[in-house]
């Protein structure tokens, strides 16, 4: 196409001008590709290869060496996960812990890519229309690659044994059972509808807790892929907090 990135079914991604003096331009059938990097005052440039598909997913192939070790980290996740993931592919927040960046979690400034020669941060980009679009509607952040809604295992603590439980948060009825006992100040074992657990029961062991299901990495501490914003599944339009009142709001509008 001559005036625009375009998927296959004849959507535009971006226009050629919004992408004219990137660095490295690629362009996929449901994704476009560009030369990205983060920064460490100590270790230097890290680069890789960004791709910013149209549902708001953002993965990054890191590039900072031949043989990296993140590359092979990840191929073993995903033979873990059943090919779950890309075998070498980052999010942008992964990519920046990895690339040593001292001040990590503000991917979207440390994350840039090269424009018109200069290193420009995401954030000041058209390349995150799309993840903010995905985050204000409640979806595409949150979804696995097989494209259903993911969220990981959340836990809350027992008032009476000060125990913490956890929480699977796979289907609605799930999520309204977590949404609920977060919202119960007086939350016990007793309270919890599956797996009848009760304050005698031993807690799990914090070399267990750390397995939460994030469908990128097994040991994630949160992601883009596994931590919601908020969707249909775990928002309640009969709900009276203002965080499912602020949600539904959002929606309507």
């Amino acid at each position: 196409m001559a005036n625009g990135v375009e998927r296959e079914t004849g959507l535009m991604i971006f226009s050629d001008e919004e992408l004219r003096e990137m660095s490295g331009v690629k362009k996929g059938g449901e994704y476009i590709e560009v030369t990205c990097g983060c920064t460490s005052h100590r270790y230097g440039d890290a680069v890789g290869r960004l791709r910013v598909f149209s549902n708001g997913d953002l993965e990054i192939t890191c590039e900072c060496t031949p043989g990296c070790n993140e590359v092979t980290e990840l191929s073993l996740i995903s033979y873990q996960q059943d090919n779950a993931v890309s075998s070498d592919k980052l999010t942008p927040a992964a990519f920046e812990k990895h690339s040593g960046r001292e001040t990590a979690r503000k991917w979207k400034n440390n994350v840039w890519v090269i424009v018109n020669g200069e290193k420009v941060p995401l954030s000041k980009t058209v390349l995150l229309k799309y993840y903010n679009q995905a985050l204000k509607n409640g979806n595409g952040s949150h979804r696995s690659h097989n494209g259903r809604v993911c969220h990981r295992d959340e836990f809350v603590l027992c008032t009476s044994c000060n125990k913490e439980r956890r929480f699977r948060l796979r289907t609605k009825e799930e999520c309204l059972i977590h949404h609920n006992a977060l919202a119960d100040k007086n939350w016990k074992c007793s309270d919890l509808p599956y797996d009848k657990i009760t304050c005698d029961d031993e807690e799990e062991r914090a070399s267990r807790r750390v397995y939460r299901g994030c469908t990128r990495s097994p040991t994630c501490k949160g992601c883009t892929s596994c931590v919601c914003f908020g969707c249909e599944i775990c928002r309640f339009s009969d709900c009276s907090c203002q965080t499912c009142i602020d949600f539904t709001m959002n929606a309507k509008a």
